[in-house]
């Protein structure tokens, strides 16, 4: 298979961190598409074969900024796009409790199964990014894929790719900017690089 890059989207217009954006089209911030121009630099050494991204502005945005200098187009797919959070679409935690108390309470323990009022459920999310995984097997081991995704589509990859249950997911925190690597066998995967964001302070 082939090595993986897995990139999540820059600082968006919006950003705060305790508010729950999802399917919301957000475009990046300025100092979102500074950091997506950092990660172009320090991505500019990869052979990259391919690209893929969400359909959502921030996610294409951040993956045509690093694509550039490779000339590669961007292939922008809905298996990849964020959990629709629904009615709580632009909530903090606090506002969910107080609006809806007994999502707020098995938000907490994390179940894929929790469904979002007017949204998706992990699960579904899972099976939307389940769907995307055998585009991987057309790639050797001499090609490389980068992926522009969401803190909540990014672990799930990891999981599956690494044959770690999916009840696991949020224990794999990822965030905005940041840089993760897999290499891809058909013996199994290897996570070689988590979270990493030392191109936005170097």
């Amino acid at each position: 298979m082939a090595k993986l890059l897995l990139v999540r989207h820059g600082r968006t217009r919006l950003y705060q961190s305790d508010r729950f954006w999802g399917s919301t089209d957000i475009p990046l911030s300025d100092l979102g598409v500074r950091q997506a121009e950092r990660l172009r630099d320090r991505l500019a050494g990869e052979n990259i074969s391919a690209v893929f991204s969400s359909q959502l502005s921030r996610t294409k945005v951040t993956a045509e900024i690093i694509a550039a200098p490779h000339e590669k187009k961007v292939t922008a797919l809905p298996e990849l796009n964020e959990c629709n959070f629904g009615f709580a679409e632009g909530l903090t935690f606090s506002e969910i409790e107080k609006q809806y108390p007994d999502l707020a309470e098995v938000l907490l323990g994390y179940d894929i199964d929790t469904q979002f009022p007017g949204g998706e459920s992990f699960s579904e999310v899972n099976e939307r990014v389940s769907k995307f995984l055998p585009i991987l097997g057309e790639y050797t081991v001499k090609e490389t894929v980068l992926i522009v995704g969401h803190g909540g589509t990014l672990p799930l990859f990891v999981c599956h790719l690494l044959g770690i249950p999916i009840k696991h997911w949020r224990q794999f925190r990822i965030t905005q900017a940041s840089l993760s690597i897999m290499e891809l066998y058909r013996e199994g995967s290897f996570l070689t690089l988590l979270n990493e964001t030392r191109h936005l302070t170097e």
